[in-house]
């Protein structure tokens, strides 16, 4: 009969992949091979959460820009496309906060956008 070597690296195994089960629904969290396809699964869809998660605050950002320059009688890709030609280089998370707080500061982005495109 073999000898087993393996009991408490298995073990740790295991115990690392119901770990990561807990809170899964019926056998997800309580047989190993089913909590272990999950978890694999769940990996991986955390792992494309985190990169949609960056396309969505963009899209985000975007829609609140656009939303302020409308408000300032221009549209987005005008007033990105001023800002470039202008020379001045700031992030659409900063333009956005900007556009939700602070909007006079907004209204002056805004113009020096519009002096570089005339």
């Amino acid at each position: 009969m073999a000898r087993i070597k393996r009991a408490v690296t298995a073990a740790k195994k295991r115990r690392k992949v119901f770990k990561l089960a807990k809170g899964y629904y019926g056998a997800k969290s309580k047989q190993y091979r089913a909590a272990s396809q999950q978890v694999m699964r769940s990996m991986a869809y955390a792992y494309v959460g985190r990169k949609n998660k960056k396309r969505e605050y963009r899209r985000l950002w975007i829609a609140r820009i656009n939303a302020g320059a409308r408000l300032c009688g221009t549209t987005y890709s005008r007033l990105i496309n001023g800002l470039k030609l202008a020379g001045v280089e700031i992030n659409r998370k900063v333009l956005s906060d900007l556009a939700i707080t602070d909007m006079s500061a907004f209204k002056e982005l805004v113009d020096v956008a519009m002096k570089a495109r005339a």
